[in-house]
């Protein structure tokens, strides 16, 4: 994520903020241009003032800014949601206070994981355009009237994502993580792990190539999946550090996938920020040209992913070392292994030809 300005008074502001805390501007996020925006209120619309088109283009808050999930903007006589809303099929029930705050934190989630889609250059297609192939998001609890086979259960099935409302509660969730021995376990790590599944359908399974290659790297994809969750739950993979980013990950070739993914979001969405930050660690003591680095990369354009590692890495040390001297976790709870590197790397280059200069 990249550190925003107010273009009013130059205050740095929060890719969340709908108003600049210094100059009370208005503020939205023009997902095509992927930049957030003071805005100027013009004849019941608003004229961003990072919008560089001739003549300017007038702007519209998405409707659920209204519900304060959101401050993406659309276009004058198109959908009168953004681009990430759109994907909504079912929210949760907005009668409830509880519910309302859930959403919210999803949404904060989701608009972030569709911004790195954006920035990656990936196709992003609602299933109201193209039901076959096209992506959904459904926010489901109790409280939610649905139809009967709709699932409550976090996960994905052909382009429709679930996501359970009780993730965006953090006491629920810390809960979740503790009963199932998760180290690690975040909304937006739910969004990244899901959609990559998504992913998988989109970008290997129709290309031959791509499909040996994911097969020599991952495993066997046509493994019975139903069976291989199931072994996993009763007897997790001892061993799986030696290949795996995680315990989960070594339960079948397509969570392996969906895990390094979600993992290769985290690595380029959190460098891209050290990078916009201009970063740098200078560290005194023996070590320190093992952990000494400048962040001066886009991940997002940078070709060669040994040199995107060779930045996050000491990062990851850095921040773990700060967090445990405040008493909390690990903020990058895990160890990248050569075989977990080498996936990282393909995803890398399977995704080259989406990179925009």
């Amino acid at each position: 994520m990249k550190i925003f300005s107010c273009q009013q008074c130059d205050q740095t502001v929060l890719f969340e903020n709908t108003h600049c805390e210094q100059c009370s501007s208005a503020l939205g996020f023009l997902p095509d241009q992927l930049v957030i925006s003071a805005l100027t209120s013009v004849d019941n619309a608003w004229v961003a003032l990072a919008d560089k088109t001739e003549p300017a283009k007038r702007w519209y808050y998405c409707e659920n800014h209204q519900h304060q999930v959101c401050n993406w903007m659309v276009e004058e006589g198109g959908s009168t949601f953004c681009v990430a809303c759109d994907l909504n099929r079912h929210i949760p029930n907005l009668g409830k206070v509880e519910e309302r705050q859930a959403w919210q934190q999803l949404e904060f989630a989701k608009h972030r994981l569709v911004y790195s889609l954006l920035r990656l250059g990936l196709p992003i297609v609602s299933k109201k355009l193209e039901p076959e192939d096209g992506l959904s998001f459904d926010f489901i609890s109790e409280n939610n009237e649905v139809p009967e086979d709709v699932s409550a259960m976090t996960g994905h099935a052909a382009g429709q994502v679930t996501i359970n409302a009780s993730e965006g509660n953090t006491v629920d969730r810390e809960q979740m993580r503790e009963d199932m021995n998760e180290s690690y376990r975040t909304v937006i790590g739910h969004f990244r792990h899901e959609v990559g599944h998504y992913y998988w359908d989109q970008l290997i399974l129709d290309d031959e190539q791509a499909l040996a290659d994911f097969r020599a790297l991952f495993g066997d994809d046509q493994e019975d999946y139903g069976e291989a969750l199931e072994a996993h739950y009763k007897q997790p993979n001892a061993d799986w550090q030696s290949e795996f980013v995680s315990v989960y990950a070594s339960s079948h070739a397509w969570e392996d996938w969906a895990e390094t993914w979600a993992h290769y979001l985290h690595i380029v969405d959190t460098l891209e920020t050290a990078s916009d930050l201009g970063m740098s660690l200078q560290p005194a003591g023996t070590n320190s040209e093992n952990l000494a680095v400048m962040v001066n990369i886009d991940p997002f354009h940078h070709d060669n992913f040994d040199e995107i590692l060779a930045q996050y890495l000491p990062l990851t040390f850095a921040v773990n070392n700060l967090n445990r001297g405040m008493g909390q976790p690990d903020l990058y709870p895990f160890i990248l292994v050569p075989a977990v590197r080498e996936k990282l790397a393909f995803i890398h280059r399977l995704l080259k030809p989406y990179r925009v200069a």
